[in-house]
């Protein structure tokens, strides 16, 4: 053990001793911006205009010097070889039924993206539906929404291309695979809700975005919309409208029986909502012009509706209950003292319900971890159902109608199983198991607990070879999210594997802002209590260090969109703590993040530098303004897509621009810039694979470890 702690100390040295890469220079300009009488330069402002000519120019330059520095990395190949064979494997989602029909997405293995098939009952013969890597060479075509009509027989499917948040729906004949007449264009964020008629459904489109870059223009007037087949977008039916209140999102969902249209408002990302409830009669004769019933419409607590009897409807809810309880609410006595109360507020979060039968499938997080219980609609247990692990209940589909439902489970080291409840019979069944070449069994993970900055006590998993000693010699790669109300719980992650093949440590805290602990530990972490998040995540890296898991020389840290930031904080504000930082899709300018595409929406959890009382509170923290000239900073890659129309790309660029000229030390600063790519939802598996293995390779470099086949 000491000669190979010895080999890893004199490798980082190494790397150490090596000249600084010639990174470009970037052009700073004279833009001084006033808030609130406080002056603020921000001399990369430039960068914000991603389709300028110098901008291009300048993307170019950074990845001539990125690229082939990563792809120089001894250790890039063999994980990408590695990668490559782990990920060869066919990876279904739980199928979900409509009519007679069955539909499942399924990846072969190394294809760029799912394919959609169908089949007549459980036994029937798959056929391909949809195949979006049929819709382009490179991959970069995803579909976003399926949404299939009652009768099974036909398809309202969205696409997005080169990683945009924009997509266009389509409808698709089921029996023929051939598309109809019908295109949908400028929406986001939406599926499709079919009338039990089958003729149209509801959608929620924004009007077209004005200016040159539809990548960057402000998403506002959200409008609800119905469609009806062959007709031309044009001729679209508003159902509803806030013109008082661009600012809210107007969402929609059908009640399985056909006859309710329930409508959500939200204000952003914020949880809170308004629920509104048409009464469309007949479900094959709906009456789209119904009046609108505002059942829940005070802004006050969460609501969403999972099922009904007829006029009453079953809601979780966390009003009074910060980790939610399920209520059922009469459309008629809607006040809060006639509600029922079926499932109280308990110690574990209420995450999801589906009603099967005359069940209630209940999905909860206890100390971040899955539990799976089933009802009867009067709130009495019937079973637990038992998990194989601590981890991830990810997903269940089921109907009221059905004698069944489907569930997938997941962990830290068990890629996604499919499991087949039988209610009739009373037990789970593996529906499908994958097929993956790796051995669990030389692993395992540990939840631990320890103390924040403030003394509040934080979960986190630890994963990693079985009998490591804990002597402070193991790399170790810690990552986390922390916000928006996200509970970030145990998944699959064939880098991470990789990584503890070559003896890392994989570890995951659950910070303060996500959803793990109900909504009380979400606004924990929001706002002017953000920096609990930071605190959480440097509190987390040292006791890894003190326990000896690993050292300050050996960490790295990760994290994507909101984590990007998480990391990009916890690089400013503890530079010496880390040996690799890896910020990748970040918001990074605090000040500025809301006067893009859909930035404005995130003020719940952060507020915005337009508030004179959270301005401060966001100069303290923001990763770009909090760059200090002259620091020795850990080696440093960042990561974007230059079609990122959710976190503007510039926040990027102008944090690698900065923190590149601030550097004071030989650590490399890099920016890597996918091109035709967008925040990550949709990346073709090519791309995903360089990408990673850019990143890990990296990462593995710079804390010393060299490659030994698994």
């Amino acid at each position: 053990m000491f000669v190979e702690a010895l080999v890893c100390v004199l490798a980082i040295t190494a790397l150490a001793q090596k000249a600084p890469l010639p990174v470009p220079v970037t052009r700073k300009m004279n833009q001084v911006d006033d808030y609130h009488g406080v002056k603020v330069a921000d001399p990369y402002r430039w960068l914000e205009d991603t389709e300028a000519k110098e901008t291009r120019e300048w993307i170019e330059a950074q990845n001539r010097v990125s690229l082939p520095y990563l792809q120089s990395l001894p250790q890039r190949e063999p994980f990408r070889r590695r990668l490559e064979e782990l990920f060869n494997y066919p990876r279904y989602r739980a199928p979900f039924r409509e009519g007679p029909r069955y539909f499942f997405f399924k990846n072969e293995g190394l294809q760029n993206q799912p394919v959609l098939y169908w089949q007549e009952g459980l036994t029937g013969e798959p056929r391909v539906l949809l195949d979006p890597n049929q819709l382009s060479s490179a991959g970069t075509v995803a579909v976003t929404a399926a949404d299939v009509s009652p009768d099974g027989r036909r398809l309202a499917y969205s696409l997005s291309r080169d990683g945009s948040d924009w997509q266009t729906f389509h409808v698709r004949d089921v029996d023929t695979a051939e598309d109809l007449s019908d295109r949908l264009d400028w929406t986001k964020f939406t599926g499709a809700a079919w009338t039990h008629d089958c003729t149209g459904f509801f959608y929620s489109r924004y009007p077209a975005p004005e200016g040159a870059n539809p990548l960057l223009a402000v998403n506002t007037n959200q409008k609800l919309y119905y469609h009806r087949i062959g007709e031309p977008q044009d001729r679209d039916i508003v159902v509803y409208e806030r013109p008082d209140h661009p600012e809210w999102g107007i969402s929609a969902s059908l009640t399985e029986d056909g006859r309710f249209l329930i409508l959500y408002l939200t204000v952003g990302t914020d949880p809170r909502s308004r629920v509104y409830v048409k009464d469309l009669g007949d479900p094959l004769h709906p009456n789209l012009h119904a009046p609108v019933v505002k059942l829940l419409d005070a802004f006050d607590a969460a609501y969403w509706i999972v099922g009904n009897d007829g006029s009453t409807f079953y809601v979780i809810t966390d009003r009074e209950a910060p980790r939610r309880k399920l209520v059922a609410i009469d459309l008629s006595t809607p006040d809060p003292s006639h509600w029922r109360t079926i499932l109280p507020e308990s110690n574990d979060t209420l995450q999801e319900v589906h009603l099967v039968g005359d069940l209630a499938v209940v999905r909860t997080l206890h100390n971040a971890c899955s539990r799976l219980q089933i009802f009867n609609l009067a709130g009495h247990l019937v079973r637990t159902l038992r998990l194989p692990s601590l981890g991830t209940v990810t997903e269940i589909t089921g109907k009221r109608a059905d004698s069944e439902f489907f569930y997938t489970f997941t962990s830290f080291l068990a890629p996604p199983t499919i499991y087949r409840y039988d209610v009739k019979k009373g037990r789970a069944f593996i529906y499908r198991k994958p097929a993956l070449r790796f051995d669990a069994s030389s692993f395992q993970t540990r939840q631990v607990w320890y103390r924040s900055k403030d003394g509040t006590r934080i979960p986190m998993f630890i994963t990693h070879r079985k009998g490591i000693r804990l002597d402070g010699s193991h790399p170790c790669y810690l990552t986390g999210y922390g916000g928006f109300n996200i509970p970030i719980t145990p998944g699959f992650s064939i880098p991470a594997i990789i990584w503890m093949e070559q003896g890392g440590i994989y570890a995951v805290p659950n910070l303060r802002g996500g959803g793990e602990f109900g909504e009380e530990w979400h606004q924990a972490g929001t706002r002017e209590h953000k920096q609990n998040v930071f605190d959480d995540f440097i509190a987390a890296a040292e006791f890894l260090i003190a326990k000896r898991y690993t050292s300050k020389e050996r960490l790295v840290i990760a994290g994507g969109s909101n984590g990007g930031l998480l990391v990009g904080a916890a690089l400013t504000q503890r530079p010496d703590l880390f040996a690799v930082a890896l910020p990748a899709v970040g918001v990074l300018d605090m000040l500025r993040f809301h006067k893009f595409t859909i930035g404005w929406m995130w003020a719940s959890d952060y507020g915005t530098s337009d508030d004179p009382k959270m301005f401060p509170v966001l100069l303290r923290y923001s990763p770009l303004h909090n760059i200090r000239p002259g620091t020795r900073y850990p080696a440093t890659l960042i990561t974007t897509g230059d079609h990122d129309d959710r976190v503007a790309p510039g926040h990027s660029f102008k944090f690698a621009a900065a923190l590149q000229a601030a550097q004071a030390g030989d650590a490399p600063i890099l920016i890597r810039i996918e091109t035709a790519a967008g925040h990550g939802g949709g990346k073709p598996m090519t791309k995903w694979m360089e990408e990673a293995a850019d990143t890990w390779a990296f990462a593995m470099a710079h804390v010393g470890m060299t490659w030994t086949n698994p």
